[in-house]
């Protein structure tokens, strides 16, 4: 276990709902003003301040409504999380700007990253066998194209052959392309949301 996952693992209550209360903040930021919630992370628990990659997920009426983060650690997790609120809210391009009367029922879900690890696969066959369902989430690159999928997509894709299928559509290949070149990393996520 890497520090950061360690690190992640260990955030108690409060500071889950400080994460989840600023990325609320942020979204209500960002209808009235145009822009994320400005943060300050010294205002914040050191372990919120940690470099730390993050996506935060909007759900509406059981649907996804938007989901926006990073892959690595770019910038204080508060700010990571308060960004990416933002983003997944009103940049998503798969979805409108949110609306202010979207906010009633919105679910917000955070997932914090541990540091990708690149995996060493011969083949898709390989693959699917070093794949960890409800563990793993996958990054998948082959040349410009990238996707990825968070851990909790393995609620709605348990096969490990359906989750690889539509994660290379994610990532804009056909669903029987393989090659030597694929790379794929995989890594672990706690994560939460109220």
């Amino acid at each position: 276990m890497s520090s950061t996952e360690g690190a992640a693992a260990t955030l108690g209550e409060a500071e889950r709902r400080a994460l989840l209360d600023l990325a609320r903040a942020s979204i209500r930021h960002g209808l009235a003003e145009h822009s994320p919630q400005p943060v300050d992370p010294l205002d914040y628990p050191p372990a919120l301040r940690e470099p730390r990659a993050a996506f935060v997920t909007l759900n509406r009426n059981g649907q996804l409504r938007g989901c926006i983060g990073h892959l690595e650690a770019c910038q204080a997790l508060v700010q990571d999380v308060a960004e990416n609120a933002f983003s997944a809210a009103f940049r998503d391009p798969r979805f409108p700007p949110l609306r202010d009367e979207e906010i009633e029922g919105l679910e917000v879900h955070i997932s914090i990253l541990s540091p990708p690890e690149p995996l060493s696969v011969t083949s898709e066959a390989d693959l699917l066998q070093q794949m960890r369902p409800g563990i793993d989430g996958l990054i998948l690159e082959e040349g410009p194209h990238r996707g990825t999928f968070l851990p909790a997509v393995w609620e709605s894709l348990p096969d490990p052959k359906r989750f690889l299928l539509h994660l290379k559509q994610k990532a804009g290949l056909p669903p029987a392309y393989w090659s030597d070149t694929i790379r794929v990393s995989r890594y672990t996520a706690l994560a939460f949301g109220d």
